[in-house]
Order: structure tokens, then C-alpha cells, then sequence
């Protein structure tokens, strides 16, 4: 038996790397996946539906459906957000850029977690796992004010959840990423910037979009049923380093 066995998992972000990784690992475990995204794309999702996250009239006709086809959920990944390329400094970061980047990151976290709660409630509780990043909790010269500003704001807002509703039976946690191998994070990115990221990580590498879905699938599963308010973070040890190994 799978160790999501028979749950019912909504996926948000289904289409990108990290989403269908994490798709493959939930169906090997046994969970029944419906996938949300803003783009419409084949996925191996058993159901998948388009919208737009940032609007809630989307949001909650999306959670509507899955409740209509389903009655339940069991697992919500709250993986959907962006990067910009004119996502800059403090100074140079326009109103416009910082508007969508809070759009996509934060307003459709949280519309998600406002619509997708209720119906894990009803169900007796289950597991929320929300996509922070490590730039959420430490600060970078490389420039991303508005996405970082979004991923500490998604700590926060998932810290009130996870205390708010431990007594229903939910579980609210966070990752925390650090670079990962997707086009998200190489997108534009030249050799040099790329070594500059890569010196400060102990295993000498980017993380895998395959090694953030087994972490998922682990707070998903019953394995971490006590494992409630954490941030996650699944960097190589990029978070508590120093000086890295020279070789």
C-alpha cells in the first residue's frame, strides 16, 4: 500500500516541473491527483483544470468541481507562482512587476488555501503544503525583491493556518527550496550567475524538481502526522553555510 493511498491530492502549478513531478511520486504512492493551473497543457493528472489563481471566482468554482466530483479533499499542494524577469532591486522593481508577482504568489496562495480548506475540514482535516522559497527567510544581492517579498509573506500566512486549524485535524507546513534545476530558476541564467549560486551550496548542485516531490510526498503522507507548522527547507545545506567544501 501506497503512503497516499486512496487520497484525493489537489496540485496547483500541476503543469511546470516541480508540478508533475510531484504528480508521478503522488500516483506511485496510491493518490488520486487533480491538477490546477493558469496554462493549458496535457498532464497525468486524473483530473486537471484551468484557471486563473489570482481570481477567486476561478479559485472557487475550481474547488466547487473537485468537491462536486469528489466530496473530499485529502492533500493540497500549493505549488503555482512566478519569477520575473524584470523583477529587480528595491529601487528598480516596477509597481507593475511588484503587482503581478504579489498576484501570482500570495493573492492565489491565499485564495487557495481560503477555498481549499473548507473542503479538507469537512473531511476531518488532512495535509496543506505550501511553496515558500529560501529567499522567503534570508536575504540575496541577487536581485528579486518582489518574489522574495511574496515567499516570506507565504511563511507567515501558512504559520497563522497551521495554528489556527491543528485542532480540526489539519497540518500546515512549508517548503522552502533553494535553487532548484527547473526553467523557473535557469531561465536567463548565464554561467557566471549560475556559479555564483551554485558557491555557496555545500552539495556542489541544484536540487532536483524530483527531490522537492519526494519531500512533499512525505508531508502529505500519515509519516509526518504530527510534523505541523515547519518550514521544510530543501536546499543542499545552502541554508547554514558558511565557507562550502573546496572539491
Amino acid at each position: 500500500m501506497g503512503l497516499l493511498e486512496d487520497k484525493v491530492a489537489v496540485i496547483t502549478g500541476a503543469a511546470g516541473m516541480i508540478g508533475r513531478a510531484t504528480t508521478a511520486a503522488f500516483h506511485r504512492e496510491g493518490a488520486v491527483v487533480v491538477g490546477l493551473d493558469v496554462r493549458e497543457q496535457a498532464t497525468d493528472c486524473e483530473v486537471f483544470l484551468t484557471a486563473d489563481l489570482s481570481d477567486e471566482a476561478q479559485v472557487a468554482r475550481a474547488f466547487a468541481q473537485i468537491d462536486d466530483r469528489f466530496g473530499r479533499l485529502d492533500v493540497l499542494f500549493s505549488n503555482a507562482g512566478v519569477a520575473l524577469p524584470d523583477d529587480d532591486n528595491v529601487l528598480r522593481t516596477g509597481i507593475d512587476v511588484w503587482q503581478r508577482t504579489i498576484a501570482a504568489n500570495l493573492t492565489s496562495m491565499f485564495l487557495v488555501n481560503k477555498h481549499g480548506i473548507p473542503l479538507m475540514l469537512r473531511g476531518g482535516g488532512g495535509s496543506l503544503i505550501n511553496t515558500a522559497s529560501l529567499l522567503g527567510s534570508m536575504g540575496s544581492a541577487v536581485p528579486g525583491i518582489a518574489y522574495t517579498a511574496t515567499k516570506g509573506a507565504v511563511l507567515a500566512l501558512t504559520a497563522d493556518v497551521a495554528v489556527e486549524f491543528a485542532r480540526k485535524g489539519l497540518r500546515a507546513n512549508t517548503i522552502s527550496p533553494g535553487p532548484v534545476e527547473t526553467p523557473l530558476f535557469t531561465t536567463g541564467l548565464d554561467e557566471a550567475g549560475r556559479q555564483r549560486r551554485l558557491v555557496h551550496v555545500p552539495t556542489g548542485r541544484f536540487t532536483e524538481a524530483a527531490e522537492i516531490a519526494e519531500s512533499v510526498v512525505f508531508l502529505a503522507s500519515d509519516r509526518a502526522s504530527h510534523i505541523n507548522g515547519i518550514d521544510l527547507k530543501i536546499d543542499g545545506g545552502m541554508s547554514v553555510a558558511y565557507v562550502t567544501p573546496e572539491e
